[in-house]
């Protein structure tokens, strides 16, 4: 017998065993697979987009307020105002807030066991306070030529307005409206990819 021969016959005695194990084994998978082992494997996270991840921020909740603002200055000295340098303005704007979540920041998974969707929503949060310019009425009117508002003060009495809207529209619900209003535009894209009857949607 050729010296080639020897060790061929030697190799395959030698790896008999293991190359025996390693075909049961891959039979075995193979076996799995077909009775089910590949469902295992995909029964929980994120495995499909859905659409809502391209929305990017959506406002889901906006609110209306009448904003009324008094602005007022005079000169003073010792302490008593000096007649005829009082300017005084009551007027109001109309104030739009906007408030919801960045889509694209909600995560979710499923558990196809336990029957249930878990969504995690980022933090609710005002997008925007807009002031509707048209809206803009005076109540009264009495301007000094001594003591009148600079462009700075109005500007200022604009910016206070705006951030008064936007307190008054968190303590009105307008951030718990928005949750709210989100879960159910969700839920609507969860119906088109899954049988709400047979899976309870968590949101957290």
């Amino acid at each position: 017998m050729s010296e080639k021969k020897r060790w061929a016959i030697g190799f395959w005695s030698r790896h008999t065993v293991r190359v025996a194990a390693l075909v049961l084994i891959a039979a075995a998978v193979l076996s799995a697979g077909a009775f089910g082992l590949k469902s295992l494997f995909s029964t929980d996270g994120k495995t499909t987009r859905l659409g809502f991840e391209d929305i990017g921020q959506l406002a889901t909740q906006a609110a209306y307020c009448t904003e009324v603002k008094v602005a007022e200055k005079s000169a003073e000295l010792w302490g008593l105002t000096i007649p005829f340098t009082q300017s005084k303005y009551i007027y109001s704007y109309d104030v739009e807030v906007k408030a919801g979540f960045d889509f694209g920041a909600i995560t979710w998974s499923v558990d196809r066991d336990q029957k249930t969707i878990r969504v995690k929503l980022p933090q609710v949060q005002v997008l925007s306070v807009e002031l509707k310019l048209d809206s803009f009425k005076v109540y009264y009117e009495a301007e000094s030529i001594f003591q009148r508002f600079s462009l700075a003060e109005n500007n200022r009495a604009m910016t206070e307005l705006k951030e008064q809207a936007r307190a008054d529209a968190i303590a009105n619900g307008i951030l718990d409206s928005a949750r709210s209003n989100g879960e159910t535009i969700l839920r609507s894209f969860f119906a088109n990819a899954y049988d709400l009857d047979q899976y309870e949607l968590i949101f957290t």
